[in-house]
């Protein structure tokens, strides 16, 4: 399939925000980029939807990868389409929310994530992209008393 249109397109990508409540303080999931851009730096797991997939399989396959996290129920959150908020060029990424429990918790890196970790929402690290202003808007909408 090709096509020519008059005017460029942005690129499409999912982020996925997983939740996990541990007594009463909650978790965060987060990979380690390994390339280009941010490479070495936290950020959320995620990627680019690819031609033939719809928006919701794209972030089960991107946190399966790069996390290897599977069955969460993932719920579309928001559109995120700043000008810069990707150095590679104009990129839109429609975030996904999603929750589990310590028995489904267990993670293991792969694909383009170096590493995967839980983090305190209260203590991320440093993170890639917009991803800050992600997750402060989804940690306000989302988690009681934050």
């Amino acid at each position: 399939m090709s096509f020519t249109y008059k005017y460029p397109r942005p690129a499409l990508t999912v982020d996925c925000i997983i939740f996990l409540k541990e007594k009463e303080n909650y978790k965060l999931l987060l990979i380690k980029r390994k390339f280009f851009p941010f490479q070495g730096q936290w950020a959320l797991p995620g990627g680019f939807v690819d031609i033939n997939e719809n928006l919701e399989t794209a972030a089960a396959r991107e946190l399966a990868e790069e996390t290897s996290l599977k069955n969460i129920k993932l719920t579309q959150f928001h559109t995120y389409g700043d000008l810069n908020r990707d150095p590679r060029g104009r990129t839109v990424s429609v975030v996904y929310t999603g929750f589990t429990n310590i028995s489904n918790a267990e993670i293991m890196s792969g694909d383009d994530a170096g590493d995967a970790k839980w983090f305190d929402i209260n203590n991320l690290p440093p993170l890639a992209f917009d991803h800050e202003k992600i997750i402060k808007s989804a940690v306000k909408k989302l988690i009681p008393d934050k």
